[in-house]
């Protein structure tokens, strides 16, 4: 999992393992899979109207700046351990929460990096405004976060269980 301060990723090595094989991947079998399509585009004539030639530079152009984003995160990243099933909120945690006070009203979600955001369950980053208020606190405690029409909401800590992915 990971969480972000002045610069440093903290990522389990799971989670580095995974990035580095993306940036594996996409530095090298996708370059040359792109570079391909652009090719083919160009042999299809005028450029200027040429709709394959220019969707694919543009994904070209998403590509590399994934590449760009995952080298400098991996550039920073420090691997640690996942976190202790010690009932303290810490990134790398699947967090349930009730709004409110209302046990009935409740959201379970991932406290990570948007670079381990999984389809499974909802992530929120450690630096969101809700992320923040819940780090750090313990099960059956309160946390408070500013919503952004500038009010306070409050949240009790159900439960928080390390990420098993």
């Amino acid at each position: 999992m990971t969480q972000t301060s002045d610069n440093v990723t903290w990522l389990t090595q799971e989670a580095y393992n995974q990035l580095k094989a993306e940036l594996e991947y996409l530095s090298g079998p996708a370059r040359q899979e792109i570079s391909l399509k652009i090719a083919a585009a160009r042999e299809e004539g005028d450029l200027r109207e040429n709709g394959g030639y220019h969707a694919a530079k543009e994904e070209q152009g998403k590509q590399e700046l994934r590449v760009r984003q995952l080298t400098q995160l991996l550039e920073n990243a420090k691997v640690g351990e996942a976190p202790s099933a010690n009932g303290v909120v810490a990134p790398g945690m699947v967090v349930t929460i009730a709004f409110d006070g209302d046990e009935d009203d409740t959201l379970e979600f991932l406290l990570a990096s948007r670079e381990y955001a999984s389809s499974d369950i909802e992530t929120y980053s450690p630096q969101s405004p809700l992320g923040d208020g819940v780090n750090g606190k313990k099960i059956g405690e309160d946390a408070e976060y500013e919503l952004p029409n500038g009010r306070t909401a409050t949240v009790k800590i159900l439960d928080a269980k390390p990420y098993q992915g």
